[in-house]
């Protein structure tokens, strides 16, 4: 017993020398006074309850287009400032691409050991996490969550709302060079509509050295980082969460589903119209078929004929069609026509892609029941099982009608799609249709091409890049969704206004 307690004192003495050689390593941070004032956290309190505008000195509370706090020279010491950044770029930093975003990001901060590191990581997660809880009125939990990210030329993150369990404040600490908003890299904080959704950029804040952002995590706090347009400066910044109740939340907003439509009566005169003869072959037809069954894609080169896909591309390219800009930015962000507005060649296209000879010779293509003249296997199985049983009996139910929806869409710098949660609720099984114009040439560092993963993935599953002339059918699952990679400055740098058209249609059977 005597022996025992011996251990427990000389395991608690070491326990100490270890926290206190620890403790030794840490640099202390140096906050700004500001935040010392009783009587100014005392305001800021107030402001923040009732959403008004309050500032003193370094200190500035906004809460327009929703509450956010910006203290300018957070950190007291540049020496300071100059080692914490030394020891942040000697992290190793990952390339982050998905959908969302593209920039570097950091190993975890949470138990790093450098000494200016540990010293921020202590002051924002303990003294300044305990003046924020104060201000909010909300018991602040002290899980570490904070990480550095390097923003270089073309990274961007684009509109969320930072929502996920847990999450009450996000924060973003700048440790750039001079910077101006041509430099690209602003937060832009977004204002929403009636159904809590992100309607117009309300605020842009560009980033400044030693200054702390931070705001609420709630169901209007939609902002973005925007791209980095500088070619030879470094947006570098710590930035985490503090973690407590989250505010409450009105149901998530559901678009209306798109309107699909029964093909059109167009007989096989259209095809022979529109389409390369080889593609109307019944053997290269089934060639086709064996091809897609085996890996649910295909590209078909030199698709329509060659004069008719001009006679479309020429047509594209003329000024009088009506673009309207489709959103909201958590979602989408592209130019679609306005189809009343669309040259006649354009409009015959669009006719051939719901006509129901194409509806059959994509049948043809894929095995897909997408004409009530390709049998499916489930049929010949049924009818194979009706004749051994000696019966005929059919089922009187109606059989499904195959139906599509499609938008003519440009994509010119700063165009994306996003995946969402709305998204992936209704995804169904579906063939999706590609076929750009005025693509020539455009490569894959552009972005714009369109990418299907596996929901809650970030791996790409495949990839379908722009080209001239070339139709891209795609099956996909209902655990299988798309998006389209934000289209960056490089297709701005190699012309101010580059841009490309896609019919984008889907088929369902």
């Amino acid at each position: 017993m005597f022996s025992k307690k011996r251990e427990g004192t000389r395991d608690s003495a070491n326990k100490g020398k270890r926290k206190k050689k620890r403790d030794e390593c840490e640099e202390p941070a140096q906050l700004s006074s500001v935040l010392e004032d009783e009587e100014v956290k005392r305001t800021v309190r107030e402001a923040w309850r009732n959403k008004s505008h309050y500032k003193h000195g370094d200190l500035e509370l906004d809460c327009r287009p929703f509450p956010h706090c910006i203290i300018k020279n957070f950190l007291g010491s540049e020496s300071f400032i100059e080692n914490l950044q030394k020891e942040l770029l000697q992290l190793n930093f990952h390339d982050k691409s998905n959908d969302l975003y593209k920039f570097k990001q950091s190993d975890d901060l949470r138990k790093r050991t450098e000494p200016h590191i540990a010293g921020l990581r202590s002051a924002v997660f303990g003294i300044f996490r305990l003046w924020l809880g104060d201000v909010l009125g909300a018991e602040l939990e002290a899980t570490v969550d904070i990480s550095c990210a390097k923003y270089e030329y073309t990274d961007v993150l684009l509109c969320h709302d930072d929502e996920l369990e847990g999450r009450r404040v996000a924060f973003i600490l700048y440790l750039v060079p001079p910077w101006e908003s041509s430099d690209g890299g602003c937060l832009h904080l977004y204002s929403t509509d009636s159904n809590v959704q992100p309607l117009l950029t309300a605020k842009s804040l560009i980033p400044s050295r030693n200054t702390l952002v931070l705001f609420e995590v709630s169901p209007v706090s939609f902002h973005q980082v925007s791209e980095v347009l500088s070619q030879d400066k470094c947006r570098l910044s710590l930035s985490g969460w503090f973690h407590g109740p989250s505010l409450e939340r009105p149901p998530r907003y559901v678009e209306p589903q798109i309107q699909r439509s029964p093909h059109l009566p167009r007989d096989e005169t259209v095809l022979l119209e529109w389409i390369n003869p080889v593609y109307l072959d019944v053997s290269y037809q089934e060639q086709i078929q064996e091809e897609f069954e085996e890996s649910s894609e295909i590209q078909l080169k030199d698709f329509l004929k060659e004069d008719k896909f001009k006679e479309v591309n020429d047509a594209l390219r003329l000024s009088g069609i009506d673009w309207r800009r489709r959103g909201p930015a958590n979602k989408r962000c592209y130019d679609a026509a306005c189809l009343e507005s669309v040259p006649q060649v354009v409009k015959d296209f669009w006719e051939l892609l719901c006509a129901e000879s194409f509806f059959l010779l994509l049948s043809n293509f894929t095995g897909l029941r997408l004409h009530f003249l390709c049998p499916n296997d489930e049929d010949e199985e049924k009818d194979q099982d009706e004749t051994t049983n000696g019966s005929a009996i059919r089922d009187p139910a109606e059989p499904s009608i195959p139906k599509c929806h499609g938008e003519l869409r440009r994509w010119s710098h700063g165009c994306y799609t996003l995946l969402h949660d709305g998204e992936a609720a209704q995804a169904e099984f579906a063939l999706d249709l590609l076929l750009p114009f005025c693509c020539a040439d455009w490569p894959p560092e552009f972005g714009g091409y369109t990418c299907y993963v596996a929901n809650g993935e970030d791996e790409e599953l495949l990839s379908v890049y722009p080209e001239e002339n070339s139709l891209a059918l795609v099956y996909r699952d209902k655990e299988t969704l798309r998006f389209v990679k934000h289209v960056n400055h490089k297709v701005a740098h190699d012309s101010a206004d580059r841009n490309f058209c896609d019919f984008s249609f889907v088929y369902y059977e």
